[in-house]
């Protein structure tokens, strides 16, 4: 039920404190946190992530702001550009005077702005980009990291490989940080279970310049048991054709990572695969508080339905404000050190940022694709919390530097 409470602030709130908020609203200034991401390159996924920050904005300034003062967000695009990522927060923070920066999807980009933040000693709350680096080895006392990492969702998968009969492995994977992460972690936490699998072929096209069909044929001349596939957005639906006529998923065990997010399967249509196992977001078939509050909220306030996007920005707004209230401060040190060992209340419940890595304990939920009503959907899902799926201490430690 502490979950519930984030949406129904407002509504408990007294008058007389509501009153007391709005006066106090005009006289102060709002606190400014500098929102960087791929609105135009990513807009399927961007959009939908921008819509939940201003759903947890409205809800945390109606219900009196945090410490006295309104919270408002900065958004630039950053075209999806490390270099023009890294001018767009020299900006922010030299001109604008934000208390922090958040955003990102890609993971290159989100790297470029950790490193950044490092130098500059801003605080940067990763909310996208999913690589591991960007907590292990390019980690720092700036950078924190709120979504379930690529680390986190390939064992998910792995796990559900291991119980299979499946031997030989394929993969397909964008050729850049967040693919390589993605492949490097399953192959870890598969093997970790079934020593006796194989990995007979890897595929690395060029993101979001994927030749599916020479890929597909490629997969296909390996004869694998199963196949490990990191590709997404148009890049996901290229495959998934090819492969499909091709008759590549026939009799073949397929793991997907992200694949059942909407912002990725939804588009397929009809076309959806079926049968894969999948990390994603069934927003349709949530039914505890929490999370039920959330989408009910969501769809009250735009008329279609959340995505994972929507989702993870809501909770980027609450854990930006969570941590300035625990801070009861917009200085620097004393919102670098609030985030760490942060708790927050979110709709898929309570989470902690790692005193260790910066990784919060954010989890996913895994399930299996199918048709329904022309579309495809996740069936048979569970939600699987993210602490459980993390490295122990002692291997963070050999992966992370001590202070960067």
């Amino acid at each position: 039920m502490k979950g519930l409470k984030q949406f129904v602030l407002a509504a408990v709130t007294t008058t007389a404190s509501m009153v007391g908020f709005v006066g106090s609203a005009n006289a102060a200034d709002p606190i400014l946190i500098g929102e960087i991401n791929h609105y135009k390159r990513m807009a399927a996924f961007a959009e939908p992530y921008k819509n939940g920050i201003e759903l947890g904005l409205e809800q945390i300034n109606a219900a009196g702001g945090v410490i006295g003062r309104p919270l408002e967000f900065i958004y630039r695009d950053d075209q999806g550009k490390p270099g023009e990522a890294i001018k767009i927060a020299e900006e922010l923070v030299s001109r604008e005077g934000v208390a922090m920066i958040t955003g990102t999807i890609l993971s290159n980009v989100g790297l470029a702005i950790s490193s950044f933040a490092a130098e500059k000693k801003v605080v940067y709350l990763a909310s996208e980009p999913l690589a591991d680096a960007l907590v292990w080895e390019a980690g720092n006392d700036y950078t924190f990291r709120l979504r379930t990492s690529t680390y986190m969702q390939a064992a998910m998968l792995a796990e559900e490989a291991a119980k299979t009969d499946a031997v030989t492995y394929a993969t397909i994977a964008p050729n850049y940080a967040y693919g390589k992460d993605a492949v490097a972690a399953f192959k870890k936490a598969l093997l970790a279970l079934r020593p006796d699998v194989e990995f007979v072929t890897e595929q690395w096209p060029a993101l979001f310049k994927i030749d599916a069909g020479a890929e597909a044929q490629a997969i296909e001349r390996a004869k694998p048991d199963a196949i490990y596939n990191v590709t997404f957005g148009g890049d996901l639906a290229k495959f998934v054709r090819e492969g499909t006529t091709r008759g590549l998923f026939d009799g073949r065990a397929v793991y997907g990572l992200l694949t059942g997010e909407p912002e990725y399967l939804e588009p397929l249509a009809d076309e959806a695969p079926e049968g894969w196992t999948v990390t994603g977001y069934p927003w349709y078939d949530l039914n505890d508080d929490a999370n039920k509050a959330f989408v009910d909220a969501y769809l009250a306030r735009y008329d279609t339905h959340p995505k994972i996007g929507s989702l993870v920005g809501f909770m980027t707004a609450q854990s930006i404000a969570a941590a300035l209230e625990k801070a009861g401060s917009t200085e620097t040190e004393a919102l670098r050190q609030a985030f760490v060992g942060l708790e927050v209340s979110t709709p898929v419940g309570d989470i902690v940022y790692r005193e260790q890595d910066h990784q919060s304990t954010m989890g996913a939920f895994v399930g299996t694709t199918a048709l329904r009503d022309g579309g495809g959907v996740m069936v048979d899902w569970t939600y699987k919390a993210g602490a459980d799926y993390l490295p122990s201490d002692e291997e963070v430690a050999r992966l992370r530097p001590v202070s960067k």
